[in-house]
C-alpha cells in the first residue's frame, strides 16, 4: 500500500492541525515538537539483529530476504503499539523542516539495507567468512548510524545524510 497519493495532496503545512494533533500527543509517543515516533525505527533495528548475526550464523541470510522497506505509515498500520491511528494521523502535519529529511534518510536506509542483504549474501556464496564478519560489522555500524539520524529527525534536528556522507561511512571514513 502506497503513501504516494496521500504525500502528493499534502502540500501546504495545516497549522490548525498540527496544534491539534500537538495537544492530542501531549503524554504520547510522539515527540511534541515533530509528532514523530521513535518506534517507526523498529523496522530498521529488526534487520540490523539480523545482519549482525550473519558471520556466526549465515543462514540467517535467508531471513533477511524476506525484510523490505516499509513506509512509516505502513508501519504503524500494521503496529501494536496503542497510539498507532495517532501517528499515522499526525504524520500528514508533521513540519516539511522535519518530515524532508526524514523521508530522505528512510529512503537511503531503506536502499542501504537492501543492498546490504545483497552484498552479504554475495560474500557467503564466495565462502570468505572474515570477509562476511567485515562487511556485517561495517554494513550494521553504517545503518545504525543512518538510524540515529533518523531518530536524531525525530526529535526535532533537521540534519540529515546525503549520499557522499553513507558512502564514507561504508568506507570507514
Amino acid at each position: 500500500m502506497s503513501d504516494a497519493p496521500e504525500q502528493a495532496a499534502i502540500e501546504a503545512w495545516d497549522e490548525a492541525a498540527f496544534l491539534d494533533i500537538q495537544a492530542r500527543a501531549n503524554g504520547r509517543n510522539l515527540d511534541p515538537v515533530t509528532l514523530l515516533a521513535t518506534d517507526y525505527l523498529n523496522h530498521f533495528n529488526e534487520i540490523v539483529m539480523l545482519l549482525e548475526m550473519i558471520p556466526d550464523m549465515p543462514e540467517i541470510i535467508e531471513d533477511t530476504r524476506e525484510w523490505k522497506p516499509k513506509s512509516y505509515k505502513e508501519h504503524f498500520r500494521t503496529s501494536t503499539i496503542a497510539d498507532r491511528e495517532l501517528a499515522i494521523e499526525a504524520y500528514d502535519v508533521v513540519p516539511t523542516r522535519f518530515k524532508a529529511p526524514f523521508e530522505q534518510t528512510v529512503l537511503m536506509l531503506d536502499q542501504l539495507i537492501l543492498t546490504s542483504i545483497d552484498r552479504l549474501s554475495t560474500d557467503i556464496q564466495e565462502g570468505n567468512i572474515e570477509i562476511v564478519r567485515e562487511n556485517a560489522r561495517t554494513l550494521s555500524r553504517t545503518i545504525q548510524q543512518m538510524m540515529d539520524t533518523a531518530s536524531g529527525i525525530i526529535h526535532g534536528s533537521t540534519k540529515s545524510l546525503d549520499q557522499s556522507a553513507v558512502d564514507s561511512l561504508i568506507a570507514g571514513g
